[in-house]
């Protein structure tokens, strides 16, 4: 990848910012921004996340590279979307510009679908920084 983007510390706190009103007051246990090399750019939990953020990212890139593979193979240019769904926490992935993903890691007492308009909400604010 070509694209990369350098942040000012005011675009990480602005990001931060549009993360916590947009998904984390919404309910959602963690929100992750980060280049498709499974760098992490901002990491923020509602307290309650115990995750290894870092592998989380470094295998979360690996995961939606491979997708974009299959997209590839199917004659897709890209799946911008990806979800995983499990009994108790589930993962959203989307992209964000051309090397940004935002990881987002919900409970059940979130639905998918109100998570995806604010998600959504929250990717257009954050392009408009870029």
């Amino acid at each position: 990848m070509d694209f990369t983007i350098d942040f000012t510390k005011e675009q990480i706190e602005s990001i931060e910012n549009v993360l916590e009103e947009e998904l984390i007051d919404l309910g959602v246990q963690s929100v992750i921004l980060m280049d498709l090399a499974g760098n992490v750019i901002v990491n923020l939990d509602s307290g309650e996340a115990n995750h290894d953020v870092f592998s989380l990212a470094a295998l979360a890139a690996g995961n939606y590279g491979a997708v974009s593979a299959m997209a590839n193979i199917i004659g897709e240019q890209e799946f911008s979307l990806l979800f995983h769904k499990g009994e108790e926490e589930s993962i959203h992935f989307s992209k964000v510009v051309e090397d940004l993903l935002l990881l987002t890691i919900f409970n059940k007492n979130v639905s998918l679908g109100f998570l995806r308009l604010k998600v959504a909400e929250a990717i257009k604010r954050i392009q408009m920084m870029i």
